[in-house]
């Protein structure tokens, strides 16, 4: 697990995550030419009752999901 310090909404917030899930919120960041912040803020924002490391391991899993039910020739 690695963990690292956020600011999200305007507090200070420690995240702890396995090295795959900081890589892949890293590279979604990108695609979306966004901050890991704030997509970090962003899955806040949606998670509900669940926690954020819970939350921040869903957004990845759907993210992966949704690009890989895309056709070959859309991408």
């Amino acid at each position: 697990m690695q963990k690292r310090s956020l600011t999200i909404a305007g507090h200070r917030t420690s995240l702890a995550l396995e090295p795959e899930f900081w890589a892949a919120l890293i590279d979604i960041a990108g695609a979306r030419n966004s901050s890991l912040a704030a997509l970090i803020a962003e899955i806040d924002r949606a998670r509900g009752a669940r926690n954020l490391a819970s939350a921040c391991r869903l957004a990845v899993l759907d993210y992966l999901s949704n690009r890989s039910a895309k056709p070959a020739h859309s991408i």
